[in-house]
């Protein structure tokens, strides 16, 4: 099993600016007035507790689809998904996979693979020699290791060519139904914009998020913050005035307040298919 999450930093955010925001909101709704910076500097332990599982009640109203967008029917299918994610699109790694799936439908198949034509086949994710290594250290490792399968334990699966930690939440989480917080760009943008935490190492991130969120809904948080990410609070130009849960963020206003104006910032998930 992995390490107990350390204790999570004591300092304070600093607010150098005025933003309008809410933490300790009514357990019955948002909040009605929002705080001043100084109120948001003074928000405790239990308030961010509070505003953080307000934040994922919100986000499950606001995206109820929510799942992982990379298709796969098992877990090896998910690994390797999630390896050629890395510096592309999902909808650019599901473009590759049903073919890929079908040369190599098990840990062997990627073991013994030919690298020239494996490189070829995933080109078009980027980095395709660095991927078409971790593909094929993977497959042998899983073979040697594993009798071909994925294991089921994030100790296990961080030892893997292609598995970082952030790779392996996503294996635990969607193939597994192992809670798992998932790190990736969005989601640590949003929980440090939202004063969720000042961390930027992903692993104190994870660690930092995990205690505020139940860890049940760890898996499906992370789905929630990602695609509030990718449609509406984007990293230049938020959506500000067409997010819901701008009252219980500390931010608002780092992007256009003017609901017309934001309205054009939001995609759909159209725009990632």
């Amino acid at each position: 099993m992995s390490a107990p999450y350390p204790p999570e930093s004591t300092a304070k955010p600093a607010s150098t600016s005025t933003v309008a925001a809410e933490s300790e909101a009514p357990a019955g709704g948002l909040p009605k007035r929002r705080k001043t910076a100084r109120q948001w500097a003074a928000e405790t332990p239990r308030g961010r507790t509070r505003r953080a599982r307000q934040i994922n009640r919100e986000l499950a109203e606001l995206y109820p689809d929510a799942h992982c967008e990379l298709d796969f029917t098992n877990p090896l299918e998910l690994s390797v998904a999630t390896i050629l994610s890395a510096q592309s699109t999902d909808k650019g790694v599901n473009k590759i996979t049903p073919a890929l799936f079908a040369k190599y439908p098990d840990a062997a198949a990627y073991a013994g693979a030919d690298r020239t034509e494996l490189e070829e086949m995933i080109r078009s994710s980027g980095f395709y020699r660095n991927k078409a290594n971790s593909l094929i250290g993977l497959g042998a490792a899983l073979v040697e290791r594993y009798d071909g399968e994925v294991p089921a334990r994030l100790d296990d699966l961080v030892t893997l060519p292609g598995m970082g930690r952030k790779t392996a939440n996503v294996v635990l989480g969607n193939a597994f139904g192992v809670p798992g917080i998932t790190v990736d760009t969005h989601f640590g943008r949003l929980v440090r914009r939202w004063k969720l935490t000042e961390e930027t190492d992903p692993v104190k991130v994870e660690h930092a998020v995990g205690r505020l969120i139940e860890k049940r809904d760890w898996t499906m948080f992370s789905h929630r913050v990602i695609i509030h990410g990718r449609r509406r609070c984007h990293a230049r130009k938020p959506a500000c005035g067409a997010c819901p849960i701008a009252p219980l963020c500390p931010s608002y206003g780092e992007g256009p307040t003017d609901p017309a104006v934001a309205a054009k910032l939001v995609k759909t998930a159209a725009d990632f298919r």
